[in-house]
């Protein structure tokens, strides 16, 4: 039972408000982005298939060879791990039913054992089998497999092989129940790195996949003989068969034993099954490996690995089987990182291969293909035409054949997923046509989203890919055409808007070894290396002031620090080391910070900070929240819900505690009224959610329903600045960013919605930022366009062609003007001399100290000499 601090029992009881909110839908970023390593093609069933991914769920192919997330109604915040797919598996005879493995670590980072999840509408609805051991959908070998598998003859049989040890479970009952197989004792002796404390590598891989041979007739109405493979490295009991329907099983005679057996597929024409293997598990290792094909009615193996000597200097990943063509198969490097990975293709059951490309004379090499990503323009322009390299993708572990088209075939990739549809072609003109075929695949981890209003509609850092802007609300439809560029790092953990200049924008990035601040003019289109900053700091957040003059940043490594004008940055002392940090995005000169639960501001640009008013009793502050058109009014998310100041944060008030132990928290226009409507991920009536609230806290509604985001401590909310009635939400695990529109309607307002909280500050009147007016409008009133920039952009690729072609972009954003709303006004005072005393934005104290004059420096800074 929950129990809410300081809430007034009528408060507790009132009625949650009704929302007219849209269905939740992905910022159309596209092309994947992240890893994906599973592909099962249904058997018999034309067109069904779907894709597995580590940390984004599951998704199904339509029928314009799209892709529909199936698992986001079930990847809640107490169950975010089942976000995470570590097996896949669909039943032979009714394609209405698809079963996979869900949990996303094994080691201390999951809390939740594994379930095994099945579906009998092709993924539209769930039920959950509990298993009493974890799954690890994130887990090093997760591109292995498939370790779960239905028997073709008997729909009511499953086998899953299990990691950690665990063994071998099957069911009965069509996944309803599972136990364990104790006459399979197997369970795979292989953990990539066994002193690894964490236990991320340290943990047993397990058993890799199950397969079932069609050809070899039925015991007892189950398939006789069944293949599983475990990651037992230099065993010569890696590979274990049954042939009465998994009653006894055996190791398969005179395998090969040196590498980890990756895949094992058999081609029922051929009577063979044929394995890949690595030393490594993947995704990122494997540097020697084979590729064996066994005979299965002679129990004989060939070695048919496509290269020796030199030239093999990778592990094997990928493999399918062309079930129209017996005895043509393609196989893939696991990691052949550089310069690029490689593919191979026989059509004699590997007696002889043909490769993707080979060199001609170092460094040229001829490319036996042509690449493209038209429904994902940045995936070419910010990654295949910028390194040359690694075009085919790393990472390669899924790789089917359609089994009713020999010409359309997949591969997944720690990018997107890549494939085409004249795969025949490699046997003729040995050129084919590879594209990006991750349509509708949305596999990013949200860091932050902003929405700057009078500026870019949406600013996503992200990991792995850096980062997208979405100019216009108009945008969110077509994937972008770059990433976040000049510099690029893997990943962007904070992105932030001057309020008075919002086509100013800052991002940091989490690397070391060059700078990890970056400027923007353009509003996120394009940017440029801030040099004060060195190339030892870099993660955490960034706040930019109003006037965009000076960045504060709470760094993962040096603590906070600030620059001013593209200076050197330095640290400010009077923020502790891991502070929650913010700007008002109207006053110039004020920052916010926030360490554990003391709440603190600045009125000298972060120079210094000064303890402001107290937050009742919260001992954690997650999130400093300044209202995009009022001065001085900040809202700030605690443990203990939302609290709310009017004057620089000197002193707060308790938002309506019907929603406790918020996350982050947002304002967004509203799409009526003149209350912005206030956006707050926590624990409120239909639990750990996300709420909206249209009459500043005093009621909430769920504008969440049935979606999932993931862990709600980590999802990234922003009411658009621009767009009345809209919000996006980072998702908590590897699904992109999601918006929805719609208008709030009221909802029960009685009993006690705000609760006073006594409120004192230790600061002195000359540094305390006081209030002395409050918001008359909460529109956005623009000037005249200020700022017109054009920058050169990459468009779409040619499908047939590598080269890409540019055009020219305009970004035009509107300044928000500093009279906008009725704001706040900084403390009455004297200003020092060489204090700033005026400039364009500026609402600081503008009388100087005797002796000194105020003296205009530049447009935006005035000084005291």
């Amino acid at each position: 039972m929950r129990c809410f601090q300081q809430m007034p029992l009528l408060a507790a009881l009132a009625g949650l408000a009704t929302a007219a909110f849209s269905s939740w839908t992905n910022v159309n970023i596209n092309g994947g982005g992240g890893f994906i390593d599973g592909i099962v093609f249904h058997p018999k069933t034309e067109g069904l298939v779907y894709a597995r991914t580590d940390v984004g769920g599951l998704y199904r192919m339509n029928s314009d060879y799209s892709w529909t997330p199936v698992t986001d109604s079930i990847i809640t915040d107490a169950n975010w791990d089942r976000a995470g797919v570590d097996a896949l598996a669909v039943d032979p005879q009714d394609d209405s039913k698809v079963y996979v493995a869900l949990g996303e670590y094994t080691n201390s980072w999951d809390p939740n054992d594994g379930v095994i999840a099945r579906s009998s509408d092709q993924g539209a609805t769930w039920s959950f089998t509990n298993l009493t051991f974890k799954v690890g959908g994130n887990m090093p070998g997760r591109g292995m497999g498939e370790r779960l598998a239905v028997d073709p003859a008997n729909s009511d049989i499953i086998y899953f092989g299990a990691r950690s040890g665990n063994g071998l479970w099957k069911s009965t009952d069509a996944g309803v129940t599972f136990s364990k197989v104790t006459s399979f004792t197997a369970v795979g002796n292989f953990a990539p790195d066994p002193s690894d404390s964490t236990g991320y590598e340290s943990d047993l891989q397990g058993l890799a996949w199950v397969t079932f041979d069609p050809t070899s007739g039925t015991t007892n109405g189950a398939t006789s003989r069944i293949f599983v493979g475990s990651a037992s490295n230099g065993s010569v009991e890696a590979i274990w068969v049954s042939t009465n329907a998994g009653s006894t099983w055996t190791a398969v005679a005179g395998q090969p034993g040196t590498y980890l057996p990756h895949k094992g597929k058999i081609q029922p024409d051929e009577g063979a099954l044929y394995i890949t293997y690595s030393d490594g598990t993947g995704p990122y290792d494997g540097t020697a490996g084979a590729v064996w094909r066994y005979d299965i009615a002679n129990t004989s193996w060939t070695n048919i690995t496509p290269v020796s000597g030199s030239n093999l200097y990778f592990g094997f990943g990928g493999l399918g089987l062309d079930m129209q063509s017996p005895g043509t198969l393609v196989v893939a490097a696991l990691n052949s990182w550089w310069p690029e990975a490689q593919l191979f293709r026989s059509t004699d059951s590997g007696a002889t291969w043909s490769t993707l490309w080979e060199w001609t004379s170092y460094p040229d090499m001829d490319r036996y293909y042509s690449i493209s990503t038209p429904t994902a323009p940045w995936i070419y322009n910010s990654f295949i035409s910028v390194s040359g390299a690694e075009q085919l993708g790393w990472m390669i572990e899924a790789l089917e054949i359609d089994p009713f088209n020999s010409d359309h075939w997949m591969y997944g990739t720690g990018l997107t997923l890549y494939g085409g549809y004249d795969l025949t072609n490699w046997d003729t003109t040995h050129n084919i046509t590879i594209t990006s075929l991750a349509n509708g695949m949305n596999e990013f981890a949200t860091l932050w989203v902003a929405s700057a209003p009078g500026g870019s509609e949406l600013l996503a850092a992200v990991g792995d890919d850096c980062g997208f802007t979405f100019v216009s609300a108009s945008d969110l439809k077509t994937s972008p055409q770059e990433t976040w560029e000049n510099p690029f790092w893997s990943t962007s953990s904070s992105v932030d808007y001057a309020g008075n200049e919002p086509a100013n924008v800052v991002r940091v990035g989490q690397a070391t070894g060059s700078q990890m601040i970056s400027i923007s003019t353009d509003g996120g289109v394009t940017w440029n290396i801030d040099y004060g900053s060195d190339t030892t700091d870099y993660g955490g957040e960034v706040a930019y002031s109003a006037n965009a003059d000076t960045i504060l940043w709470s760094s993962s490594t040096s603590g906070v620090l600030r620059s001013q004008y593209q200076s050197t940055f330095a640290s400010v002392s009077t923020l502790a080391t891991g502070a929650v940090i913010a700007s008002d995005k109207r006053n110039g000169t004020v920052f916010y910070g926030a360490v554990s639960g003391a709440f603190y501001f600045s009125t000298n640009t972060g120079s210094t900070f000064t303890k402001g008013g107290a937050l009742g009793s919260a001992s954690s502050i997650v999130q400093i929240l300044p209202h995009p058109t009022t001065a001085g009014t900040v809202y700030v998310s605690t443990n203990l819900g939302i609290f709310k100041s009017t004057n620089y944060g000197s002193s707060f008030s308790q938002l309506s505690t019907a929603i406790t132990a918020t996350q982050q928290i947002s304002l967004g226009l509203p799409a009526s009224g003149s209350t912005w409507y206030l956006y707050a991920f926590g624990d409120g009536p239909d639990g750990n959610k996300l709420y909206a609230s249209a009459d500043d806290g005093t009621t909430w509604t769920d504008i969440q329903g049935t979606q999932g985001f993931g862990p709600i401590d980590s999802a990234r909310v922003a009411g658009s600045g621009n767009t009345a009635g809209q919000v996006y939400v980072g998702s908590g695990v590897g699904r992109g960013v999601y918006y929805a529109s719609g208008s709030l309607t009221g909802g029960s307002t009685t009993g006690t919605s705000t609760t006073s909280v006594k409120t004192s500050t230790t600061s002195s009147a000359s540094s305390s930022a006081k209030a002395t007016t409050s918001t008359t409008s909460s529109s956005v009133k623009t000037t005249s366009t200020t700022s017109s920039a054009s920058s050169s952009v990459k468009a779409t690729t040619s499908t047939t062609s590598s080269s890409v072609k540019t055009t020219s972009t305009t970004l035009t954003t509107s300044k928000v003007s500093s009279t906008a709303t009725a704001t706040s006004a900084a403390p009455s005072c004297t200003v020092a001399v060489y204090g700033q005393c005026g400039g364009t934005g500026f609402t600081g104290c503008t009388v100087c100290a005797s002796g000194s004059t105020c003296t205009v420096e530049n447009d935006y800074y005035s000084q005291c000499v």
